[in-house]
């Protein structure tokens, strides 16, 4: 395999077909992509010229927003009914994962069926658990939503239909925040939001988090549509 195209088998398990990161963008490259069959994921700088990539057959998918914060600049919001466990279901947050994520680049592309793009959270959500990367987060009692992570990074955010739009999410992310920097020792938290996400976006700027980075996303498909292939 070119030493440009990274296989990817997480999302190859969920699309079926094989799957590549480029880890470069020069016209090698892209010209890798044409010499074989399968969906591709290209990271470039926004600032870049997309003319090269629309030659060969990238299309636009998103762009992602970077937040970091500080331990220090990390704003506390508490509530005395919010509280957070690692025991809990696996199949509640897999049921969140399912309806949860539509703002994700593979539910934008218009190659990718919604319902592989579903699968994809769910199996994530599911390797995470798995790992003893979630918190369970709970009001009154109950099971309100999910947050998983990964050292010093923020992943996913599922909360139940029911709880949201309630006042409820800001403090149950600043409390598993805090936790996820207790647990690690770390100084810094990180997250990666898509520009389409702005609840998140507003949500994370609340907290604390500024701005680092930001990235365009874009795809390509050679082959067969997942879900068609054979």
């Amino acid at each position: 395999m070119s030493q440009f195209l990274k296989e990817t088998p997480w999302d190859k398990r969920n699309f079926g077909i094989d799957t590549y990161e480029l880890t470069s963008s020069s016209e090698e490259a892209l010209a890798q992509t044409d010499q074989v069959n399968g969906h591709f994921t290209l990271k470039v700088d926004p600032l870049q010229s997309s003319k090269s990539l629309l030659k060969y057959g990238f299309y636009y998918t998103d762009t992602m927003i970077e937040p970091e914060c500080s331990r220090e600049k990390l704003k506390h919001f508490d509530q005395d009914d919010i509280s957070i466990s690692k025991e809990g279901e696996l199949e509640e947050i897999t049921r969140i994962a399912k309806e949860a994520f539509t703002h994700g680049r593979f539910h934008r592309d218009f190659n990718i069926p919604s319902s592989l793009a579903d699968l994809r959270y769910v199996n994530w959500v599911r390797d995470l658990y798995e790992k003893d990367l979630v918190f369970f987060m709970l009001y009154q009692g109950e099971m309100a939503a999910f947050y998983a992570y990964e050292n010093d990074k923020v992943l996913l955010i599922g909360v139940k239909k029911e709880f949201r739009q309630k006042g409820l999410t800001k403090y149950m992310v600043s409390k598993a925040c805090h936790e996820q920097l207790n647990l690690g020792g770390y100084t810094h938290l990180k997250t990666s939001i898509s520009a389409a996400n702005l609840p998140s976006l507003n949500l994370f700027h609340s907290l604390g988090f500024k701005l680092t980075r930001t990235i365009d996303v874009y795809h390509k498909l050679s082959g067969p549509v997942p879900g068609q292939a054979g």
